[in-house]
């Protein structure tokens, strides 16, 4: 390559610079170089995979136009992926080594891993690398029960999806407690996407979110960071309750709004409705409750059962002597009731105990083993919306009306009666809680509150009301 081919290379570089900004072109042109300039065609280099499918996919008719506004005759680009090794030195200078010390010789792994020099995108990089699947998390390994149905069948909607078409519910919001299947669902979609390669599916965790877009910033790389995440057709993000910060949280809900007005699909998972995520802005909780919201429940005995049955077959595939008898099945979907975790963790200690000792199963060794997973039921978690409708019901109120500013006596009475169970059943902060009723101060909850105490004590009537209102809420 002579020294009018680099001088080429410079002013396409400026008129490149000019086209997209200093920002993007920082981004993916900065370590971009030009091998040779042969007849027709340009062949440029970079130092990832990544990089090149992105400036393929997104900038090749760009780069292409700003190189033919220098020389006409150019038709073609080709775009290469250099190797990590450095170059040698120029001869006036010594150099030890010609090659990089093994530290920094790096295989390049779907434009994943960089070398050093690259640290300004590698947190770009880092995000779209997604976080980690399990291999055992799929949709053929799921079980369906009452609790789930609808949840499954609309994750399983999603994931049948191809490019192109048009969006049935976006986004899908699936929220339920902890160990109840929700991961299961999301990784079931990333598994299936990345199995036909029809679009582009990215899972990431909430904490992975954060990452990526706190990592971009330090590194002066946000622009990138945000174009990346744009450009997937399916974005899944898990463990939403734990996305914290004004500017990440900022970033999420551009990111949101991105891909939903492009009719990309968003996937999010948490632990409660978008309604109670306390933390998240307003804006972002009101677009997340416009999509699909769908509860898992708690597993029921009869499908504690069969995720039971489900696991000791898949655990056969790998030790075939291991057996788990009718009865003992039957005894730890009755008692083992907290999540699925648990159901989990009862079948490897059973399985260790088996491997280990060389005895079978029994029902006296599987309630020994299991003592301490047998947990107290847990109370009826109420919601506040509940309250509202259990109480306009027995005070022939509509729930409206509890949230309007009317100040009629047979209003004010239920709102505080309502107010009262709000506080007394959940833990919602009183500022919570008025916003729930209506956007109400504080204060206003708090005397509702202290009004009811005080009138509890003295009028055993409406005490009884009380008692009434919360046997209906926690049966």
């Amino acid at each position: 390559m002579n020294n009018s081919d680099q001088d080429l290379w410079n002013r396409v570089r400026e008129r490149l610079k000019s086209n997209v900004g200093d920002d993007i072109f920082n981004s993916w042109f900065a370590r971009m170089e030009l091998e040779a300039a042969e007849g027709d065609t340009v062949r440029l280099s970079v130092p990832t995979r990544f990089l090149k499918s992105w400036v393929q996919s997104h900038y090749a008719e760009r780069l292409l136009a700003c190189w033919q506004e220098e020389l006409s005759t150019i038709t073609r680009i080709e775009l290469t992926v250099r190797s990590a090794v450095l170059k040698p030195l120029p001869p006036k200078a010594k150099a030890p080594e010609a090659v990089a010390p093994a530290s920094d010789k790096r295989e390049i792994k779907a434009g994943i891993e960089l070398p050093r020099a690259a640290a300004p995108i590698s947190a770009v990089h880092d995000a779209l690398g997604g976080s980690p699947l399990d291999p055992r998390l799929t949709f053929e390994s799921f079980v369906v029960g009452r609790s789930n149905t609808l949840a499954h069948a609309a994750a399983k909607q999603v994931a049948q999806g191809r490019r192109g078409d048009a969006v049935m519910f976006n986004p899908l919001y699936i929220h339920a407690g902890v160990g109840l299947g929700k991961t299961h669902l999301l990784q079931s979609i990333a598994w299936a996407g990345n199995a036909t390669a029809e679009r582009k599916v990215l899972y990431l965790t909430a904490e992975k979110f954060m990452y990526g877009f706190v990592a971009a910033l330090r590194a002066q790389n946000a622009l990138a960071f945000k174009e990346a995440l744009r450009a997937i057709d399916v974005l899944v993000i898990d463990d939403l309750q734990f996305l914290q910060g004004k500017a990440t949280q900022g970033e999420f809900c551009h990111t949101l709004n991105a891909l939903i007005d492009s009719g990309r699909q968003v996937v999010i998972a948490a632990d409660r409705p978008p309604s109670e995520l306390e933390t998240l802005d307003e804006r972002v909780r009101s677009r997340l409750a416009g999509g699909l919201v769908v509860e898992m429940g708690s597993l029921g005995e009869e499908l504690r059962c069969e995720i039971l049955k489900a696991r000791v077959t898949a655990a056969k595939l790998h030790h075939p002597g291991f057996d788990v008898p009718a009865s003992v099945l039957i005894y730890i979907a009755k008692t083992v009731t907290h999540n699925g975790r648990d159901l989990e963790g009862a079948l490897n200690r059973l399985l260790a105990h088996s491997k280990l000792t060389g005895q079978p199963v029994t029902l006296e060794m599987a309630e020994r083993e299991i003592r301490d997973l047998i947990r107290p039921q847990e109370p009826k978690r109420i919601k506040i919306e509940e309250i509202q409708r259990i109480v306009a019901r027995q005070y022939n109120v509509s729930r409206a009306d509890l949230l309007s500013s009317r100040r009629t006596a047979n209003v004010v009475r239920p709102r505080q009666v309502a107010m009262y169970l709000a506080k007394q059943l959940t833990l919602r902060s009183l500022p919570e809680i008025g916003r729930r009723f209506g956007g109400r101060d504080h204060t206003t909850v708090l005397h509702a509150v202290r009004k009811i105490e005080n009138l509890v004590n003295t009028d055993t009537s409406l005490a009884e009301e009380i008692e009434i209102l919360k046997r209906q809420l926690q049966d």
